[in-house]
C-alpha cells in the first residue's frame, strides 16, 4: 500500500520561497504519476502542478506558472514543490496525491493515494 507524508509548510511573509516534500513508503513512486493539490479556506481543492512517472514532463496551473516547480528524486522516493515569489493568495493546506498511470491527470478523482497535508500560510 503506497502511503504519501507531505512536510515543509510553514509561514512566510510575502515573496519568500518554500519547499514541499512528499515522501513516499510502501511503493516506489517513481511508478506513479504525482500532482500537488491545495485547498484553501472555504474553497474546492485545486490542482496546482503535476509530474509524470520516473524522469517525466510536468505541468502547472495558470496560477502558478513560473513560480512554482515540481521535481523528482527517486533515488529517496519523494516528489518536491518548490514555491517561490508566494503570495497570499497561495496560503492553503497542499496535499500530494499519486496515481498508478504515466502521466498526470488534472482531476483529483483521478488519484488513488493521498497524503495528510501541509500548511502553507503567506502573509499579506
Amino acid at each position: 500500500q503506497l502511503q504519501l507524508v507531505e512536510s515543509g509548510g510553514g509561514w512566510v511573509q510575502t515573496g519568500g520561497s518554500l519547499r514541499l516534500s512528499c515522501a513516499a513508503s510502501g511503493r516506489t513512486l517513481s511508478t506513479y504519476a504525482v500532482g500537488w493539490f491545495r485547498q484553501a479556506p472555504e474553497k474546492e481543492r485545486e490542482f496546482v502542478a503535476g509530474i509524470n512517472c520516473y524522469v517525466g514532463s510536468t505541468v502547472s496551473a495558470d496560477s502558478v506558472k513560473g513560480r512554482f516547480t515540481i521535481s523528482r528524486d527517486n533515488s529517496k522516493n519523494t516528489v518536491y514543490l518548490q514555491l517561490n515569489s508566494l503570495k497570499p493568495e497561495d496560503t492553503a493546506v497542499y496535499y500530494c496525491a499519486a496515481r498508478y498511470w504515466p502521466t498526470v491527470e488534472i482531476p483529483r478523482t483521478n488519484y488513488d493515494y493521498w497524503g495528510q497535508g501541509t500548511q502553507v500560510t503567506v502573509s499579506s
